[in-house]
């Protein structure tokens, strides 16, 4: 980490890509992980300062972590929390995660200024720490989350695009709280089985769209009905006016950014959708005729059961 700070390096990823890697543009952790299969009880680990937070856990907690949460974003926010309590002994970190998640369980929702998605907007409040494993709904719908990373992983990079910019996608959506992906996987779904009922020649589309706590983030999924130059310039617009929208009121837009993705049903039996994003940063420059444009395009009141709705 500190070579990392002094100079940046290129590092290869699992998927065997290069990417860029600053020390300074990153917040670290210190984990330590004993793999062995015979850890005493009772022995808890002590640490000389290292700067930075600091957690001792065994290769079996580790994976307790993961299957319960299968979300590195989730692990990771996890790990800086419970490296500021007390260290609990080598073994027992699925106690004292449960210590925290019936702790989220009872406090109360935080607050967040809902005017600033418009009209509509609701609180929708989750643990940070779920309880029950993820999934264990008994369906795959929480799953969906983790094809539409996989599709982003696994796309061809376009235009000025890097891996740097692909990560910071991935994490964007990987943001997405555990303990409402279920919830976000039933409706995708629904989406999907929804936009292709419409006339020839006509689209519809669904979104859903949340703003996290700090009004700074914003991630919006949606659906269409196909997927052409002319959707990808609409959701491209969808995506900037929401931003736009929302930085406007906070004044916060050097640090705020918004995510867009797109699923968009297939017919050929390749793969049953197609995964496209649009992320926006900072502030955006629109010019008021473009504006004006994109207003008339997603900001109107449909007389007529007009097939754009927001979930």
């Amino acid at each position: 980490m500190l070579q990392l700070r002094m100079l940046p390096a290129d590092m290869v990823n699992g998927r065997g890509r290069v990417m860029r890697v600053d020390g300074n543009a990153y917040e670290w952790i210190a984990v330590f992980l004993l793999d062995h299969p015979g850890v005493p009880g009772g022995i808890t680990a002590r640490w000389q300062p290292t700067g930075m937070p600091s957690i001792a856990l065994t290769r079996r907690d580790w994976d307790f972590l993961f299957g319960q949460l299968r979300s590195t974003t989730a692990v990771l926010d996890y790990l800086f929390r419970a490296a500021e309590e007390p260290a609990v002994p080598l073994g027992e970190e699925p106690v004292h995660y449960y210590e925290l998640a019936a702790a989220d369980a009872v406090a109360p929702p935080g607050e967040i200024d809902t005017d600033l998605v418009g009209e509509g907007g609701v609180l929708y409040s989750v643990p940070r720490l779920p309880q029950a494993p993820a999934g264990d709904d008994g369906t795959r719908a929480h799953l969906m989350i983790r094809f539409m990373l996989e599709d982003i992983a696994l796309s061809p990079l376009v235009g000025l695009l890097t891996e740097a910019n692909r990560h910071t996608v991935l994490c964007d959506l990987d943001r997405l709280p555990v303990a409402a992906r279920t919830a976000w996987g039933h409706l995708l779904l629904d989406m999907l089985h929804d936009v292709p009922r419409v006339p020839a020649q006509q689209a519809k589309w669904r979104f859903r769209r949340q703003l996290d706590a700090s009004g700074t983030r914003q991630l919006i999924v949606g659906a269409a009905t196909r997927f052409d130059d002319d959707i990808r310039a609409a959701f491209t617009a969808f995506v900037q006016l929401r931003h736009h929208e929302v930085t406007s009121r906070t004044g916060r837009a050097e640090e705020s950014s918004a995510l867009g993705i797109l699923l968009t049903p297939r017919h050929d039996e390749l793969r049953p959708w197609d995964t496209s994003t649009v992320r926006v940063h900072g502030e955006l420059d629109l010019p008021e005729e473009d504006l004006r444009t994109y207003r008339a395009l997603w900001n109107r009141t449909a007389e007529d059961g007009s097939p754009v709705t927001q979930d």
